[in-house]
């Protein structure tokens, strides 16, 4: 089959510079084109430079329709308005489209998910890595297993003071992940702000904590707290690297696939 062409997007940004990196060093990998917004600084220098693996010839790109031509797909840590624009692309060419942008609204999922049932193979979660989507599970499992009554479930996340988005995406996917146990919907069980006189917790609800600051990479636990015991299902990433793999992993998964709209637990077979 050859090596998979990829293209980066935000590859002058932390995470764009790291996957560039990855793709450079993977044999079954190639770096297809370097994509970046309009007017950033970053236009015309090499990616391979500012990812710090020396010059590969590719220069840093805002023309979408030369970087997807000849491309097989795309890896996708934007932002919610770019990542809907670029689903309707990929739909387009039946690209896989790898999609580690948080902060979806509803309507964005919608939208990414007719990309799936248009032509695209596209790879969606709020985090990539293979430890978080394995807690995922663990904590669906918990939740089912202890039920609504005799547990209360709060998520606690830090990121790093750069940080747009709260709850991270990877507090939602948890916090879906304990709403499925369940049995319920999370945007009806989500309590993401208390503040002043609230009164008593409500029964059944999974709550939200967020904090930020410093380089934090990403901090997650999951309180499952009953009377007299308490049980913490935690993960700390510490090297921002592995969402860029788990993102490549997708990438090369997805190839293979029909079109459609999966999940890293599909690619993990969790």
């Amino acid at each position: 089959m050859g090596a998979m062409r990829l293209v980066i997007l935000g590859a002058a940004g932390r995470m764009g510079r790291t996957l560039v990196r990855l793709v450079h060093e993977a044999p079954d990998l190639e770096l297809a084109a370097a994509l970046e917004r309009p007017g950033s600084s970053a236009l015309g220098s090499d990616a391979g430079s500012l990812a710090g693996v020396g010059e590969l010839g590719v220069p840093v790109t805002d023309d979408i329709d030369a970087a997807l031509s000849g491309a097989h797909g795309v890896i996708d840590f934007t932002a919610p308005a770019a990542s809907v624009g670029l689903s309707r692309e990929t739909a387009r060419r039946g690209l896989v489209h790898v999609i580690g942008t948080t902060g979806c609204s509803a309507d964005d999922d919608e939208a990414i998910a007719r990309g799936g049932a248009d032509g695209a193979r596209i790879v969606k979660s709020g985090n990539m890595s293979l430890g978080v989507n394995l807690l995922a599970v663990l904590v669906e499992q918990a939740a089912r297993a202890l039920g609504p009554d005799a547990f209360d479930i709060e998520v606690l996340e830090m990121h790093h003071r750069h940080k747009v988005d709260a709850p991270s995406g990877t507090a939602l996917l948890l916090g879906q992940a304990a709403a499925a146990g369940r049995g319920v919907g999370l945007a009806e069980a989500s309590v993401r702000v208390r503040d002043g006189h609230t009164g008593p917790r409500s029964a059944g609800t999974i709550g939200f904590a967020t904090l930020r600051g410093g380089s934090v990479v990403g901090d997650h636990e999951v309180i499952l707290a009953g009377e007299g015991e308490r049980i913490t299902l935690s993960h700390h990433a510490e090297d921002r690297a592995i969402f860029a793999r788990g993102a490549l992993r997708a990438a090369l998964w997805a190839r293979s696939r029909p079109p459609g709209l999966y999940s890293m637990r599909d690619v993990l077979g969790l």
